[in-house]
């Protein structure tokens, strides 16, 4: 039997502890987000009101007092952004929602990653010394920033912390810190993204600003922060947050600005630069098509670029930004792609590729790879394998630094902590999330880390079943396979991160199997024993040719609309498939 990729089980999704009823719903979706963890009707709702409030957030109060005197008083601010999506995003919302709350000088500067490294370091300051500024506010960034922090704090600069990463045992000395992962934090979601956290700020901000009259003093109009969601949604998705009702409530609403036309001009440009339709982008776009174009400059060049893509209201600026991104976009496509060569390669050489011989944790690294593509390199593998994958790239100093990813069940900044802990002096620096994490070593330190890192792994992996699992919400006959239906599945909910879009199986005949744009497959499929026809399509398909001929496969696959020259029709996607004749 041929299969695309790694040989997967497909297996139904286990049904959720309590069911949904809701009258009139079908009873199909209702089985899909009871699967999903929704009981009650109001767990759907994605309206701006069911957002919770700003004030639950720990060190709201303080930080909000900080903004206020500062803005008040004039002072300059200096924001402090990460170098990825979710950097640029949150720092253009920061950008952009001070100026229109009243705030008269405010700057960035986002680290090189290349030059300077992740966060607030003490060079960074430097950099913020440079510009004047007395306030620093760091965006996606700052909770694992001790000694840039102390270093703003010796130079006279406050510093606000805004962040959502997982916070280290021990904390900056900051003048306030929000973040919603703070033990103890009373805030319902600790998966915002770094533009969430930012985005709330501004909210308490211009809720105090509003009742202490500002807005009448300074005869200005009170701002609608709602038309920073467009940014909000992008950079929730791009970091691949959960989406909890928090983040489906952003993504949602964001999406409906865009869809409306009524978003920036910058994301108007990368839209369009991606071969999008504003008016029919879904989250999916966001993640698969904008973020990676944003995150391009990033990881390729520096992210400058892509915040003043975000923050200029210049459309012709905006459009000649965005067709540089993606170009850059471009330039990473070819070198992960000769990466992922050399990686499986190397694999190969070390035989992991053979179950029998495959690492429960596995450490790559090549004198040759770009640091700003480590991280896809790391997630491919990691999707290939089903195991945690650290990618190292060479730095300065003797120094490498490596990207880390994840499977579900093992949490990678644990993992980190756990080997900092037994091996002191072996890690420079780490931080991160569950699925993802950054860390830096010196060279000659790389072969005890892969080991180091294989032992903690292979305990946690005990009691975790490895077979890749294809998860599907059951079979689908004929009366569910129309536009109707699918229509239905894309505007009843924002699908994405941990609230998966649904996906179906079946078998199905092949009647035509033909190779698109070299790796991908157009299929026309047909249920056994049925007439109706069906188009489906699989991108980036292993060995694309095996397939032609094929009279039969199983194939799990999520319900998509095709539209061409103004015609729609009901398209399935493939996620997997296996052939059976």
């Amino acid at each position: 039997m041929y299969y695309q990729g790694v040989k997967k089980q497909i297996v139904l999704r286990p049904e959720g502890k309590k069911k949904l009823q809701v009258e009139g719903m079908d009873p199909l979706l209702q089985r899909i987000f009871s699967s999903r963890g929704i009981s009650q009707p109001e767990q759907l709702e994605r309206t701006l009101n069911r957002l919770p409030s700003p004030w639950l957030l720990t060190g709201m109060e303080a930080m909000v007092e900080q903004l206020t005197n500062a803005i008040e008083s004039g002072r300059k601010i200096c924001i402090v952004a990460d170098f990825d999506a979710d950097g640029a995003t949150s720092c253009a919302v920061g950008v952009r929602g001070l100026r229109l709350l009243g705030a008269e000088q405010v700057s960035f500067v986002v680290p090189n990653r290349f030059e300077y490294g992740y966060g607030l370091t003490p060079e960074i300051v430097e950099l913020v010394k440079q510009q004047q500024a007395e306030i620093i506010i760091t965006v996606d960034n700052g909770i694992s920033s001790i000694a840039g922090v102390a270093a703003a704090r010796e130079q006279g600069i406050k510093v606000l912390v805004t962040d959502h990463h997982l916070p280290g045992d021990n904390l900056p000395e900051a003048d306030v810190i929000v973040n919603p992962n703070l033990p103890d934090d009373e805030f319902p979601s600790g998966n915002i993204a770094g533009v969430g956290v930012i985005f709330y700020v501004l909210m308490a901000l211009r809720s105090r600003l509003r009742d202490s009259h500002w807005f009448e003093r300074r005869g200005l109009e009170q701002p609608n922060l709602a038309q920073l969601l467009d940014l909000v949604a992008l950079g929730t998705v791009a970091d691949v947050v959960a989406l909890d009702q928090v983040n489906r409530i952003l993504v949602h609403q964001g999406l409906l600005r865009i869809r409306s036309g009524q978003c920036h001009p910058g994301i108007l440009a990368l839209i369009e630069v991606a071969g999008r339709q504003y008016n029919r982008l879904n989250a999916a776009d966001l993640g698969f098509a904008i973020g990676p174009r944003l995150n391009a400059a990033g990881r390729m060049d520096d992210m400058s670029l892509g915040i003043q893509c975000l923050l200029s209201d210049d459309a012709d600026y905006c459009k000649n930004a965005a067709r540089q991104l993606d170009e850059l976009n471009q330039d990473r496509k070819d070198i992960e792609g000769q990466m992922k060569h050399e990686a499986m390669q190397l694999l190969s050489e070390m035989k992991a590729l053979d179950e029998k011989h495959l690492p429960a944790g596995v450490c790559l690294f090549n004198r040759d790879w770009h640091q700003g593509v480590i991280g896809i390199l790391a997630s491919r593998i990691k999707d290939r394998l089903h195991r945690p994958v650290v990618a190292f790239a060479p730095a300065d100093n003797g120094e490498i630094k490596g990207s880390a990813r994840s499977i579900a069940g093992i949490h990678i900044r644990d993992v980190l902590s756990e080997i900092a802990a037994k091996h002191p002096k072996l890690l420079n620096k780490f931080g991160g999330h569950a699925m993802a994490a950054g860390l830096s070593l010196q060279m000659h330190d790389y072969p005890p880390f892969a080991l180091a890192f294989d032992e903690v792994v292979r305990n946690k992996l005990e009691h975790i079943d490895l077979e890749q699992k294809v998860y599907s919400d059951g079979e689908l006959d004929e009366n569910y396979l129309n536009l109707n239906f699918a229509e239905q599945l894309q505007q009843s909910a924002t699908w994405g991160q941990e609230f998966p879009e649904p996906v179906f199986h079946g078998l199905f005949d092949v009647i035509q199997c033909r190779i698109v744009g070299q790796q991908h497959l157009k299929f026309v499929l047909r249920l056994p024993f049925n007439s109706l026809l069906i188009d489906a399509i699989a991108f980036f398909t292993e060995k694309p040719e095996s397939w032609l001929g094929c009279r039969k496969i199983n194939a799990a696959y999520a319900l998509d609309i095709n539209e061409y020259r103004g015609s729609r029709s009901i398209q399935l996607m493939l996620k997997y498939f296996e052939r059976v004749e």
